[in-house]
Order: structure tokens, then sequence, then C-alpha cells
């Protein structure tokens, strides 16, 4: 298995099906910070529903789909990134990420999902990477804001929470920006 630094602290390791009680327990850390955030198939409440979360994602990357990875920090994982989609054919995917309180703040995310586009662009080819969050998450906005993507578009009234419809922000970057912007 590979880790790989993303501070003197921070890792990013795969996030596999025997992570399953790791995961389990970091989101009965999360789980309320993240709820309005993150899509509801996602959010887990026992160990049970962390292992089929983390089995649906080992069987879409086992078909060249979907990945998981997990952030850990001074050994405890505390969120992650992940590729939501991932489609080689049409060259596109899009990316996610969570995180639970205490890790907020680190810049981890930001760094771990350099790590993800890296790959995408380089190793696999993509041309186009997508993220999709509430509008209302400022947060989520500013990493898409560093990490060089362009806001296209929003959805209005697309995210249902809580009773509430929430408009949805849709950002992008392409593959000769992601170059331009590492530079």
């Amino acid at each position: 298995m590979f880790s790989l630094p993303l501070r003197d602290n921070a890792l990013l390791r795969p996030l596999e099906i025997w992570h399953a009680e790791e995961f389990a327990a970091h989101m009965d850390r999360a789980r309320e910070h993240i709820r309005p955030w993150v899509g509801v198939k996602f959010v887990t409440d026992d160990v049970d529903g962390a292992r089929a979360t983390l089995r649906r994602y080992a069987e879409r990357q086992a078909a060249d789909g979907a990945r998981i990875y997990g952030i850990w920090l001074d050994g405890v994982l505390v969120g992650g990134v992940m590729f939501v989609d991932f489609d080689s054919v049409s060259g596109s995917c899009e990316i996610g990420c969570w995180l639970e309180p205490a890790a907020e703040g680190h810049g981890l995310v930001t760094e771990a999902c350099r790590t993800l586009l890296e790959w995408a662009f380089t190793s696999r080819g993509v041309h186009r990477a997508e993220w999709h969050c509430r509008a209302d998450n400022g947060r989520s906005s500013a990493v898409a804001k560093r990490l060089g993507m362009t806001l296209e578009g929003v959805r209005r009234e697309y995210w249902p929470y809580g009773g509430t419809r929430y408009d949805k922000e849709m950002w992008a970057v392409l593959a000769p920006e992601w170059r331009a912007h590492r530079q």
C-alpha cells in the first residue's frame, strides 16, 4: 500500500474495506459536521454502513471508476478525498472531499486534491476535472478556487437537505489550465 505525505504529520492513503472500523469511528466524529455538504449515501451510522460505503468505492475502482483516499493526521483518520466519478473513456472526473472539524484549516484537503488532480491529468490523461458543492459552502468553493478551477454554473435549488433546496455550484479545470496553474 502506498502512503503519500501531505504535511509533516499528515498522510494520504487508499481508504479500503479493511479500514471500516476506523472509518466508522471517524464518521462518529465527522457525521453531523459533514452531513449538510456530502451525499446522503456517504454518511454512515455504523461499521456495517462504513464497510458498505468502502465496498462501493472498491468495486467502482476495480472497474476503473470512482476511488476513495483517507487523510491521516498524526495517525488518525480525519477525512479524505475521492474521485466521485472517474471516466477515462470520456476523459473526465469529479473530485470531492470531507473533513472532520479538528482537521480543518491545515490545507490538507487542497493538497490531497492537488495530488488526485495531478495523477488524473498526468498519469491517466484526463482532460476535465469537476468539483460540485452547495453554493453556500464557502470552504468548498475556496478549495476549488485554490485548485485553479473556474465556476461554470449554478444549478438552482438542486441540493435537497433538511426540507430546503440549495443551489449547487459546478466548478471545473481543464488539463491545459491545470498545467498552467501548477507552474
